[in-house]
């Protein structure tokens, strides 16, 4: 192995005798980069946003805003990370800093490094395009206004992960909404056209705890085979809190999220398959639409920062009821490719889970890939009930697939979440609208079904009565909004 360190700010530092389970917040405020600020330890606040150099589709660069207390500093040696003080000095501010201070939007300043950090991965972000320009590419009139989107193109939702207690978010928003585009001179924006840095090999020892990066697949399934208690990481938005809050130290830990085998996505005629380790928002901007119900998911998954780490297979892979991606991928009827050194095999995804927070891969085996098959169902939706809108863990969720020929219902799948010890079908409500007209007198006799569907319980979330009710009220919001559609559509 080579030389196990990490590139901060231009700088290289070494990574040797580092405990294996310290997080990149950790080491770095232990080096005196302490911008970085611990608010949560869980991915809620951003204080401790960093910016990472990502690979791109086309071989560059894109810098890409990530939670520092959940990523472990050895999951990013050969990385090229950059924090607060790598954007700008007191002296001569970076051109966020710059818009933040003239805007008011720091009072404190404990949470001004993530913000600056989180708004200058999207400054840099090469189709950002000021709304007016965009406009007239699809040669549309003058835009409407979009509370979401500033007239530079800033997307609001890149500080979804952000947190302020004292300044207030509107000096913030408008900070972000005046800045420009980087300088020619720019170099986080020349460093852009440079392909990122590759994957590293990795075996650091140290603190009675192993960390392995494997070269490849193969090298992976067969270290499983030979350590079958080993942990498996990818963007560590789950595994992270576990260490932080409640202590976890596995003996050996083993990272795949940048193994090429797990990093595919290909759109088929019959089946679209997304590689596990693909982060949520690669595959939200990969896929561009071609999915309805996830491009509903994913602006409801959590937050910017951790759909910028965080993947599909690592969301099925912990087996957790609440977890937003299997109510939508059970209503998309979609499969899992389950890898091991003695090959491969695929399961249903409604056969995967089989007890809270237990399913039927083995020690031995890994997600390798999702695969959705096609055609899509013509009706879909997901809803998720939470506190929050977003970047919130939900109380209930909802993913529908239907399909209406004639004015009857042929085709009905229905993925819950947040009712039952693990994720699962509606079965008896997707038995209730087959073959029947879809009309109101038929929506209403299956949301009685559905509101006896699963076994939910009370928590700090939700009690279990209204857990039912959002239940038997979610097909009629589907169809409210189906017909509305329609009659779009038609008119």
């Amino acid at each position: 192995m080579d030389e196990i360190a990490v590139t901060v700010n231009g700088q290289t530092r070494p990574l040797h005798d580092t405990p294996v389970h310290t997080t990149a917040l950790d080491w770095l405020r232990e080096h005196g980069l302490s911008g970085s600020k611990e608010g949560c330890a869980e991915g809620e606040c951003g204080a401790c946003a960093m910016l990472v150099a990502a690979p791109d589709e086309q071989g560059g660069t894109t810098w890409t805003a990530v939670n520092a207390c959940l990523v472990p500093v050895a999951a990013l040696n050969g990385q090229e990370i950059v924090t607060a003080e790598g954007l700008g000095t007191p002296e001569a501010l970076h051109p966020v800093q710059e818009k933040l201070a003239e805007a008011g939007g720091s009072q404190c300043g404990y949470c001004t490094p993530g913000f600056a950090c989180s708004m200058a991965g999207e400054y840099y972000r090469a189709d950002r395009t000021p709304a007016a320009a965009a406009a007239e590419e699809h040669d549309e009139g003058c835009p409407e206004h979009d509370p979401e989107h500033g007239p530079n193109g800033f997307d609001l939702h890149s500080l979804s992960g952000n947190l302020c207690r004292c300044t207030g978010y509107r000096p913030i928003r408008d900070a972000a909404y005046t800045l420009g585009t980087p300088d020619p001179d720019d170099e986080l924006a020349a460093r852009r056209s440079r392909p990122a840095p590759a994957p590293v090999p990795t075996d650091l020892t140290s603190d009675g705890g192993r960390f392995i990066r494997p070269a490849s697949l193969d090298e992976t399934l067969q270290l499983l085979r030979d350590e079958p208690t080993a942990v498996l990481v990818a963007g560590s938005t789950d595994l992270g809190v576990e260490v932080n809050l409640r202590g976890r130290r596995s003996p050996l830990t083993v990272a795949i999220e940048q193994l090429d085998e797990l990093r595919t996505l290909e759109l088929g005629d019959e089946v679209i398959e997304i590689g596990a380790a693909l982060s949520l928002s690669e595959v939200e901007r990969r896929l561009d639409g071609r999915v309805p119900l996830l491009a509903q998911l994913f602006p409801q998954f959590a937050s910017r920062l951790i759909r910028n780490r965080g993947t599909i297979g690592g969301n099925l892979g912990t087996g957790s009821p609440i977890g937003d991606t299997p109510p939508a991928l059970l209503a998309l009827e979609a499969r899992l490719v389950l890898a091991s050194a003695d090959g491969e095999r695929e399961v249903e995804l409604a056969d995967y889970f089989t007890g809270y927070r237990q399913t039927v891969r083995r020690p031995d085996e890994l997600i390798r890939a999702v695969r959705i098959p096609l055609p899509l169902a013509p009706i879909t939706a997901f809803h998720k009930i939470a506190k929050r809108r977003f970047d919130d863990i939900s109380s209930v969720a909802l993913g529908f697939a239907l399909e209406v020929d004639g004015g009857i219902v042929t085709r009905a799948s229905i993925g819950l979440g947040g009712v039952a010890a693990t994720p699962l079908r509606a079965t008896a409500t997707e038995a209730a609208l087959i073959g029947e007209p879809w009309n109101v007198a038929t929506v209403r006799a299956a949301s009685k079904v559905l509101q006896g569907e699963g076994t939910p319980m009370s928590d700090h979330r939700a009690s279990s009565e209204y857990r039912s009710l959002m239940l038997g009220s979610a097909l009629l919001k589907l169809y409210s909004q189906a017909v509305i559609e329609s009659k779009e559509v038609s008119a």
